[in-house]
């Protein structure tokens, strides 16, 4: 099953491992060209802190100036320092926005190069993981993860680097010329705002987090019901489902209440602080210039230092808040990275070297869980040309087989060979390369009739497409479509019918044209007519392909060299059709029920 990535219990995450790998986005390795974008980037950084930086003194003389006794003969002056106070502004502005065109490249190519690893991960996880899995969770982590590299990379170069570069050149500043008592004031409130900070942040992450599983829950059930629509339609179930819905939905609604009105608390608290600190700063410059010690001007340049560093300081909550709920999503992500696949390459694991197509299950034991056994001692071979049919009640481990030798499992017991290889062996792409199957669920892309038909072979042309659509009995079909080819399926082809589905996925394993085929129950949405016209087809194509056929329908594998009759994971009956009935067991009886159902139909 695949682990709870959900955020509930995960609001404090191991703060220096996750950084650690957070770090390569921050500096990618081999990307010289985004490496000196950043470098660019914190030269701006400091240019856009230097005019911050200007702008007080600016006005401190522009202030002075006015107040003394020489206003004539300083006006040149005076419109020299405001111009430059202008100046200094705009070019505040003009770096930081320089700054983030600058940086914009990089932040979305580090989120990019993040979710196509997290994509790769999860194709090579087993299907167990996806058979366990929820898929609009799985797509929130993913979604909620890279969107927080890039805002990781932005608050940590862009935020918290240049605060604490214009703190410490506040300190030096107010020491140079107002001595030791404002420094330590000013540490004084900083420490004390951090702390609160911090504090009433991490209840605030406690909160978001409840919201955010909240939120991820709400996104399931409504995937799980959307992508089940027919389902709830056939059970009249929209009432149950909106209310299961509404029910995941006031949950996040309380919890969102809680988190904001939160939000309503830090802000006070952390005003109270700035503002006490600021009138104490004022105070001690008012005592200053009635002493004679301070200018005017002095006044306006430690209220204008203060309120320039209270600007950061007062999105500290949300750039900390951010940072810790930016480490929760990369967490859950990176344990969804971390996740082993189930099945994985052998260590020198070499292609698989198709020459006959033979096919043997060589004494194999499987089984899903330890108290679900599926197959005991499975053995039989399928000689290079030949078609062997495996038939059984439901839950016999029919379908199980055409997973063994896709490998999406491994058996506990025993091999699976094709051509004398151990399928454990041998790379699983070059595996699955080399077998083509028609599942009984067709499921197809949200896209053309034609893509889907094409995806059987990469590089394949329309020519190809079209000579598979006719193999599989569906060019008459599209021919009658308004769009042809290019005709939407729908999301998991809802739009065709199952028939018309199974016709599309017959045609793509007709293009893929591989040596060996399995035939999952291939033809079980056609009506007659078709199904004569795709059996035929496929018999065709069987004659020079190693065919696995998995039916519940006898009349269809009646040609088959080999028939054998699963019950209960082992084989009870094997031969061929004619022998089979002759024996007058399980198979036949199974025949004999078949033949009764047609007739009263």
């Amino acid at each position: 099953m695949p682990p709870d990535y959900s955020t509930k219990g995960q609001i404090d995450p191991p703060m220096i491992p996750t950084l650690k790998r957070f770090l390569p986005y921050l500096w990618p390795e081999g990307a010289p060209g985004l490496r000196i974008r950043i470098v660019i980037a914190g030269l701006l950084v400091l240019c856009a802190k230097a005019a911050i930086l200007s702008m007080p003194f600016a006005y401190k003389a522009v202030v002075d100036g006015m107040a003394g006794d020489s206003l004539n003969t300083e006006l040149t002056v005076l419109l020299a320092l405001v111009a430059a106070y202008g100046l200094a502004r705009f070019g505040q502005v003009m770096f930081d926005n320089m700054r983030n065109i600058v940086f914009e490249k990089v932040g979305q190519e580090a989120a990019r190069q993040l979710a196509i690893n997290v994509f790769n991960h999860l194709h090579r996880l087993s299907l167990r993981f996806h058979l366990g899995r929820r898929t609009g969770e799985i797509t929130k982590v993913i979604e909620r993860g890279t969107k927080s590299i890039d805002i990781m990379l932005y608050f940590l170069l862009f935020n918290i680097a240049p605060t604490i570069i214009e703190l410490l050149a506040v300190l030096i500043i107010f020491q140079v010329k107002f001595g030791f008592g404002l420094v330590a004031a000013t540490v004084a409130m900083v420490v004390v705002y951090i702390t609160f900070t911090r504090k009433v942040t991490d209840w605030r992450n406690a909160l978001r987090a409840e919201m955010n599983d909240m939120d991820t829950r709400a996104i399931g059930r409504s995937v799980d019901a959307l992508l089940n629509y027919e389902t709830v339609k056939y059970f009249t179930a929209e009432a149950r489902e909106g209310e299961r819905y509404n029910r995941a939905m006031q949950d996040w609604a309380n919890a969102a209440v809680k988190s904001e009105n939160s939000l309503g608390l830090l802000n006070i608290g952390q005003s109270f602080i700035t503002n006490l600190t600021m009138i104490g700063a004022m105070a001690f410059s008012v005592y200053g210039w009635k002493q004679g010690d301070l200018t005017v001007g002095d006044l306006v340049l430690v209220n204008a230092l203060l309120m320039q560093l209270f600007r950061p300081l007062d999105l500290l909550g949300m750039v900390y808040r951010t940072i810790r709920q930016g480490l929760v999503d990369m967490d859950a992500m990176f344990r969804l990275i971390d996740t082993e696949p189930e099945i994985a390459d052998k260590p020198g694991a070499t292609k698989l070297n198709v020459s006959d197509g033979t096919v043997e299950f060589d004494d194999v034991h499987f089984n899903y869980d330890e108290e679900r056994k599926i197959l005991k001692g499975l053995s039989f071979a399928v000689p290079s040309g030949k078609t062997l049919a495996i038939v059984g009640p439901s839950g016999a481990g029919k379908s199980t087989i055409a997973r063994l030798l896709f490998r999406f499992y491994d058996p506990q017991g025993g091999r699976i060979l094709i051509d004398g290889q151990d399928i454990a062996d041998v790379t699983q792409n070059s595996l699955r390369s080399a077998i083509g199957i028609v599942p009984q669920d067709s499921v197809l892309f949200n896209d053309s009739i034609g893509y889907n038909i094409a995806y059987g072979r990469d590089g394949s042309t329309q020519t190809d497409v079209e000579t598979a659509a006719s193999g599989a009995a569906l060019d008459n079909f599209i021919a009658q479509l308004p769009d042809g080819y290019k005709t939407q399926v729908g999301e998991r082809g809802l739009k065709l019918s199952g028939g018309e589905k199974q016709r599309v996925a017959i045609a793509r394993t007709l293009l893929k044209n591989p040596p060996i085929l399995i035939l999952d129950e291939a033809t079980s949405a056609l009506d007659s007519r078709t199904e004569d016209e795709i059996q035929a087809t496929l018999a065709k194509i069987s004659e020079r392909r190693t065919t696995l056929i998995i039916a519940h329908r006898l009349s269809t594998i009646t040609h088959a060299d080999e028939i054998i009759v699963l019950d209960k994971g082992q084989i009870a009956e094997r031969g061929d059709h004619r022998a089979l009935l002759a024996k007058n067991g399980l198979y036949a009886d199974m025949w004999k029920r078949q033949a009764e159902e047609r007739e009263l139909a």
